[in-house]
């Protein structure tokens, strides 16, 4: 590897502007856009000041030769004193549109639809493409814009009812995502060779040992009354010591097979949660030349945690200081975003 694989670039109005000295670049698998904040600074007087960047601007960034965003900027401020000019870009991906903006479509209500049609939908009214990953879903019965909303705030109604997790790529584009998808690292992550630090809150407050989903689906010709509408279905974590309950009320229309779904999935995911950790490792690339990526999965050694196995990556940001370049990769258990989970056990039962 040489110099120019790790130089950022942002390109802008077909200009490309390096140099930066201080970098940070997000992607996650759980949120829909990856973010940028690009910081230069340089002395003056002597030099002027030719800021072609505005906010507003569509852009892309890269690390080397590989796309890393696609969207535009937000911000770009200018701070001066008697001494230097420091300038700050920072921008995001295309699908924070869908995060910001409301949802627009007409009519408002899809019925026997897929969910991949839907958010077909509601992103093509921001003009966003979407990439889908995932196997066919159920569809579903109904689903209706709830007034005020955003594009995205429907969509995640829809991805917590069928268990899917959706993020952006590198084009800017939405992407219903599987995980994993991003293949395997070629480094593993490893006490005493390249972790340089390590955070695992193991929080486990928000597990329980029981989850029950409750809601409603609308009846039928063949099927009517109190016992076709309501919905309920558990879920039980049976390694607790005691008990604890939690209930989750669906507002979507919901099937019993779907109730059953979400709750082994509630008691998967929120496990995998608590055994989210973060790391961070020197420089932006693995030893094969490769970018660390997020929905990457990643073999974890790390004795002081008790981790002897695959780990996902879940978030990704690449980051340059004074104290040089650092990626800082979050990982969890591959079943926290797997759809249909396989019971998992509680290590801290």
């Amino acid at each position: 590897m040489n110099e120019m694989d790790n130089h950022v670039t942002l390109t802008v109005n077909d200009m490309e502007y390096g140099g930066w000295k201080s970098v940070e670049i997000t992607a996650d698998l759980e949120r829909q856009f990856r973010t940028f904040k690009l910081d230069i600074t340089w002395q003056w007087p002597g030099q002027s000041v030719d800021q072609r960047i505005k906010p507003g601007d569509p852009c892309e960034v890269k690390i080397g030769k590989d796309l890393v965003l696609t969207g535009y900027v937000f911000k770009a401020p200018i701070r001066y004193d008697g001494r230097q000019i420091s300038l700050t870009i920072e921008g995001s991906s295309k699908t924070q549109d869908l995060v910001d903006c409301a949802a627009r479509n007409l009519p408002s209500q899809w019925q026997q639809q897929p969910l991949l049609n839907i958010v077909r939908d509601l992103a093509s009214e921001y003009g966003l493409w979407v990439v889908n990953e995932i196997s066919e879903t159920t569809r579903l019965t109904k689903h209706t814009i709830v007034p005020g909303e955003t594009a995205f705030q429907s969509i995640d109604r829809l991805l917590s009812l069928l268990r899917v997790f959706s993020t952006d790529n590198e084009l800017g584009q939405l992407v219903l995502a599987k995980p994993g998808s991003a293949g395997r690292a070629s480094d593993a992550l490893e006490l005493g060779k390249n972790i340089l630090s390590a955070d695992a809150p193991m929080d486990f407050s928000q597990v329980f040992s029981e989850y029950r989903v409750i809601g409603q689906q609308k009846g039928s010709d063949a099927k009517s009354g109190a016992a076709v509408s309501e919905v309920e279905s558990t879920a039980a974590d049976l390694s607790f010591k005691r008990r604890r309950t939690t209930v989750i009320n669906e507002g979507t229309q919901l099937t019993f097979e779907l109730a059953q779904q979400r709750a082994l999935w509630e008691s998967a995911t929120r496990m995998g949660r608590a055994q989210t950790t973060t790391y961070q490792v020197q420089g932006w690339r693995q030893s094969n030349g490769d970018l660390w990526r997020h929905n990457m999965l990643v073999k974890v050694k790390d004795p002081v945690l008790d981790f002897d196995g695959d780990m996902l990556i879940s978030k990704v940001t690449y980051s340059l200081s004074a104290q040089g370049s650092v990626t800082t990769l979050q990982v969890a258990p591959p079943h926290t975003f797997d759809a249909n989970p396989a019971p998992v056990k509680n290590p801290q039962a």
